[in-house]
Protein backbone atom coordinates (compact mmCIF):
# COMPACT_ATOMS: atom_id res chain seq x y z
CA UNK A 1 0.00 0.00 0.00
CA UNK A 2 1.37 3.54 -0.88
CA UNK A 3 1.66 6.12 1.88
CA UNK A 4 -0.51 9.57 1.11
CA UNK A 5 1.45 12.85 0.09
CA UNK A 6 0.24 15.03 3.14
CA UNK A 7 3.41 17.05 3.49
CA UNK A 8 6.44 18.63 1.17
CA UNK A 9 9.50 15.80 0.53
CA UNK A 10 12.73 18.18 -0.35
CA UNK A 11 15.40 16.71 -2.04
CA UNK A 12 18.62 17.53 -3.25
CA UNK A 13 19.92 16.89 -6.67
CA UNK A 14 23.02 17.27 -8.65
CA UNK A 15 22.64 18.14 -12.44
CA UNK A 16 26.05 19.11 -14.28
CA UNK A 17 27.69 20.02 -11.24
CA UNK A 18 24.96 22.61 -9.74
CA UNK A 19 22.89 21.65 -6.66
CA UNK A 20 19.14 21.76 -7.03
CA UNK A 21 16.70 21.39 -4.65
CA UNK A 22 13.40 19.04 -5.58
CA UNK A 23 10.20 19.59 -3.00
CA UNK A 24 7.11 17.41 -3.72
CA UNK A 25 3.76 18.29 -1.92
CA UNK A 26 0.31 17.55 -2.37
CA UNK A 27 -0.02 20.49 -4.61
CA UNK A 28 2.79 20.18 -7.20
CA UNK A 29 6.35 19.58 -7.53
CA UNK A 30 9.13 22.59 -7.37
CA UNK A 31 12.27 22.61 -8.56
CA UNK A 32 15.08 25.37 -7.38
CA UNK A 33 18.79 26.34 -7.36
CA UNK A 34 19.84 25.74 -4.04
CA UNK A 35 20.18 28.86 -1.61
CA UNK A 36 17.15 30.51 -4.43
CA UNK A 37 14.07 30.90 -3.76
CA UNK A 38 12.63 31.56 -7.67
CA UNK A 39 12.14 27.86 -9.42
CA UNK A 40 10.24 25.76 -11.61
CA UNK A 41 6.86 25.03 -10.52
CA UNK A 42 3.85 22.82 -11.50
CA UNK A 43 1.04 21.56 -9.78
CA UNK A 44 -0.28 18.14 -10.38
CA UNK A 45 -3.34 19.22 -11.88
CA UNK A 46 -1.34 20.96 -15.06
CA UNK A 47 0.95 17.84 -15.11
CA UNK A 48 -2.25 15.84 -15.19
CA UNK A 49 -4.11 17.79 -18.12
CA UNK A 50 -1.46 17.77 -20.42
CA UNK A 51 -0.77 21.30 -19.76
CA UNK A 52 2.88 20.76 -18.59
CA UNK A 53 3.56 19.02 -22.04
CA UNK A 54 1.83 22.18 -23.90
CA UNK A 55 3.75 24.63 -22.18
CA UNK A 56 7.27 22.38 -22.67
CA UNK A 57 6.28 22.33 -26.51
CA UNK A 58 5.66 25.56 -26.54
CA UNK A 59 8.33 26.99 -24.98
CA UNK A 60 10.69 24.92 -26.73
CA UNK A 61 8.76 26.61 -29.93
CA UNK A 62 9.48 29.84 -29.01
CA UNK A 63 13.39 28.93 -28.10
CA UNK A 64 14.57 28.02 -31.93
CA UNK A 65 15.38 30.87 -33.65
CA UNK A 66 15.31 30.82 -37.60
CA UNK A 67 18.19 30.98 -39.54
CA UNK A 68 18.13 34.42 -41.10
Amino acid sequence: MATKLDKTLKRELDIDGELYMVAIGPEGLKLTRKGKRLGQEISWKALVSGDAALSAALNASLDTSPDT
